[in-house]
């Protein structure tokens, strides 16, 4: 997809950050969008932005978990434009807790949305995309698919699944011959509201949680990093590090292999420790 002109392109989560800069550089680039979110003055706010670039927008509330009301969505999409080129599977939710600590619903919650969001967009817009003849489908896994962090079970767990689901469907696009690019997204820290939204478990203030991630780690912002996954879009890679700290940790894990694991947990345990005084 070099071209994005009159393209059909889905964008899930597009209510804030990457998901509505997504939308908002892809209306500017010919793109016909169709957008969902959770969070209805957000995707309102977002579908008002699409529509200044001239680009056609249809705007829908979705919850990425709910299957069937996903498929009823594609449905929906395909027959409004006629065809759907690429999908955007972007939304997603964090939790911060210790597996100690945290309930089982507490895990549920993030990889209904944070895998099977991602599972359930692809599956239902599938088909679509292979008959468009020029399609792709996007997958935003993390940097915490790649290496694993204390106190973030539940996301590791969603995005490791994410980044193997889609390098999976990558191959089998290959070996059907379908003409459909697949890439997987690991962002780093970015200046996105997922932190402050984040749950907790155990005695992890919330607050200051996301302020020590907002200060420290967001270290890109989400109108860069969609302009590094569309520029990935655009030149076909099967996977986009987004942000310095994407590059420079996913380049240590290969160079320590599993010895991170001790590094990782000596570093997050003495912040963890400055945090609460």
């Amino acid at each position: 997809m070099k071209d994005f002109r009159n393209k059909v392109i889905v964008i899930t989560g597009a209510g804030s950050g990457m998901g509505r800069d997504l939308a908002v550089q892809l209306g500017r680039r010919g793109a016909k969008l169709a957008i969902s979110d959770m969070n209805p003055d957000g995707l309102a706010e977002t579908e008002r932005l699409v529509t200044q670039t001239g680009a056609q927008v249809h705007s829908q509330i979705l919850n990425v978990a709910e299957r069937e009301a996903f498929l009823e969505y594609a449905d929906t999409v395909a027959a409004h434009y006629g065809t759907v080129n690429a999908v955007f599977n972007n939304a997603g939710i964090a939790h911060h807790g210790e597996v100690e600590h945290t309930e089982f619903k507490d895990i549920e919650r993030v990889m209904d949305v944070d895998y099977w969001g991602v599972v359930n967009g692809t599956k239902a817009f599938l088909p679509y995309i292979i008959a468009s003849g020029d399609g792709h489908i996007v997958n935003t896994s993390s940097l915490f698919g790649i290496l694993a962090e204390p106190g973030q079970a539940a996301y590791n767990s969603a995005k490791f699944a994410v980044r193997g689901f889609t390098e999976a469907l990558n191959q089998e696009m290959i070996i059907a011959g379908h003409p459909v690019k697949v890439t997987c997204v690991h962002p780093g820290g970015i200046k996105t509201a997922i932190a402050r939204n984040a749950t907790t478990s155990g005695d992890h203030d919330a607050k200051a949680t996301a302020a020590l991630f907002d200060k420290y780690l967001a270290n890109t912002t989400s109108e860069k990093a969609a302009e590094i996954i569309i520029k990935a879009v655009e030149r076909e890679h099967a996977r986009v590090l987004v942000g310095a700290d994407a590059k420079i940790l996913d380049l240590s894990v290969r160079l320590v292999a599993s010895k991170y694991q001790g590094i990782s947990a000596h570093v997050t345990g003495w912040a963890m420790k400055k945090l609460a005084k």
